[in-house]
C-alpha cells in the first residue's frame, strides 16, 4: 500500500491509468465468471451484467452502514 501511495504523489498520471485499467479489467473478469455461471441455465446475455451491477450496488450500500 505504501508503494502506491508514493506512486499517486509521485506520478498522479500514471497511477490514475493503472487504477482504471485495473477496474476495467477486474469489471470484465467479474462478467466473465458470471457469464460462465448463468451460461447453463439459458438466461439472456445482458443477464450477466445486472447480476454484477446488482452485487457492487449490495456490498456498496453495505459498507456505507
Amino acid at each position: 500500500m505504501d508503494y502506491l501511495r508514493r506512486l499517486q504523489l509521485e506520478r498522479p498520471v500514471l497511477f490514475w491509468v493503472v487504477t482504471l485499467v485495473a477496474f476495467l479489467i477486474g469489471f470484465q473478469l467479474l462478467l466473465f465468471v458470471a457469464g460462465l455461471l448463468l451460461g447453463p441455465f439459458g438466461v439472456p446475455s445482458w443477464a450477466a451484467v445486472i447480476l454484477v451491477v446488482g452485487v457492487l450496488v449490495v456490498i456498496a450500500r453495505r459498507q456505507q452502514r
